[in-house]
Parts: structure tokens; sequence; C-alpha cells
């Protein structure tokens, strides 16, 4: 797309924080005016004052729900500006076995409540962004009208114990990225899909440090965890390589996740 991006929309969930925010972040020094959709309002309206209000928005956004998605972007299609860019953070990602110590077996409810927020939201928050996205002109070379960006994780390759719930929607998460850009190539909308391994969040970084020094273990090289904004960098490159889609790409170090 243009490099140009004073008047593109950058969509980012789960942007209050995480990778989420450290995409924003690298998304509005790129030019971006940036919708995040996130339940926490207090961050949110921390995010809109740290960015400034002519450049952020925030909408309490759950991603599961379909009417609020198409509420929040259709409020923001009442604008002059485009949708050009949607990037999909948001998710949980808890751990727990298929049976337990004693032999019980994990509720349905756990399993589902995962699929639903990491896999669902992710397709419901694409599908209705993409719908917006259709109705932009094309711009840049490639006559470009959006690209979406979903986040999985090397979980969905190398699912470890208690991650039967996440693993299964991040793996869910993979499959959907080339039907999906199949789906939007005809309306020259691009899909790609971002699979990151043990980053540096700050959840992660609350952690001790050798629950952080065994994390980073079979990182390859750079022996250390993924920056945040190496994420949203890898997003802004995604945004100006108009032939890269469809695919997914792994974030993480060369890393290949044990099984516990």
């Amino acid at each position: 797309m243009t490099t140009d991006h004073s008047n593109s929309i950058a969509i980012v969930t789960g942007g209050c924080s995480g990778l989420g925010y450290a995409t924003a972040c690298v998304l509005r020094e790129a030019g971006y005016r940036l919708a995040i959709f996130d339940l926490n309002e207090d961050a949110g309206q921390q995010r809109v004052e740290e960015f400034g209000a002519e450049f952020c928005q925030f909408f309490k956004v759950d991603v599961t729900n379909d009417t609020s998605v198409e509420n929040a972007v259709a409020e923001l299609a009442k604008g002059k500006l485009d949708i050009r860019l949607c990037v999909n953070c948001a998710g949980v990602a808890p751990a727990k076995r298929t049976l337990d110590r004693e032999g019980e077996a994990m509720p349905l409810a756990n399993f589902k409540s995962v699929i639903d927020i990491n896999l669902v939201g992710t397709f419901n928050v694409a599908r209705v962004a993409a719908s917006a996205m259709a109705k932009n002109e094309p711009i840049g070379e490639a006559n470009e009208r959006g690209l979406i960006v979903n986040t999985a994780s090397v979980a969905g390759y190398e699912g470890q114990i208690g991650q039967t719930a996440y693993a299964a929607s991040k793996g869910g998460i993979i499959g959907l990225c080339l039907p999906m850009a199949r789906d939007l190539a005809p309306l020259s909308i691009r899909v790609n899909t971002i699979a990151p391994g043990v980053m540096g969040t700050p959840m992660l970084l609350a952690m001790p440090d050798k629950v952080q020094d065994a994390l980073v273990h079979n990182v390859q090289f750079p022996k250390r965890l993924g920056l945040p904004e190496e994420f949203g960098k890898l997003v802004l490159h995604m945004a100006g390589n108009a032939y890269l889609n469809g695919e997914t790409v792994r974030l993480d170090g060369a890393l290949r996740m044990p099984p516990k």
C-alpha cells in the first residue's frame, strides 16, 4: 500500500496492551490513524490520551459479539478516512490439561471459550473489516483496498502440554489465512498471519527470571525473548509488501516448542 498513511485507519484489536499496544505504537509512528478495539475502557482512554484524540479512537468491543464489532466498524465508516488495515491481536492463553491430575476432564466450556475469543473473534472482526475495506478506492501500485493481519502462535504448530484449547484456536487461525486470502483476492484485499514465539510482553516479563530463561532456552538466535515492537514492525512490513499474501510468518528466532 501507499507509504502515506495519514488518511488510513488501522484497527487494532487488543490494542490496549501487549502485542496489540506495541503494534499500535509502530503504526501511529508510521502515520496511521488508530482505532483500538478492546474491553478495557480505562486503558483505552489512556491510549487515546497518549496518541492524541485526533489520531486515535477507542471502542469498547467484544470481539466474540457480531453486533459489537459491526457497530464499531459502522461508526468508523461514517468518517472521511478509510479502514485500510486490521490487526487482530485480541486473545487469551489459559493453560488447562485435557484431564487433570485426578483424571477429571476439562470442562467443555473452557475449551469453547478459548476457541470463541481467539478463533471466532478473529474471524468476526476480519469479516466486518473486510466488508468496509471492499468499499475503499484502490490505492498504490498494486491497487490494494486493504490488509488483514491475524495473530496465531507457534503453539498452532507445536502446542505444549496444557495448550489443547489455545493450540487448536491458533491452528485454526493458521488454517484460516489462505482461504480467506483467496476469498478476498478479487476485492484486492490481502490476508496474512503472524505466528509469534515467546515475546517479551509485560505479562511475560513479570514472570521470575528462571521462567523466562526456560522459555528462551529453545530459541536458536537471537537468544532472547522477542520484542513486541518486532511484531509491530512485521505488521508494517506486511502493509508495504503487496506480494506477501495468504502467508503465515513465524516470528520466533527459529524456536521449536518442546512438549513442556
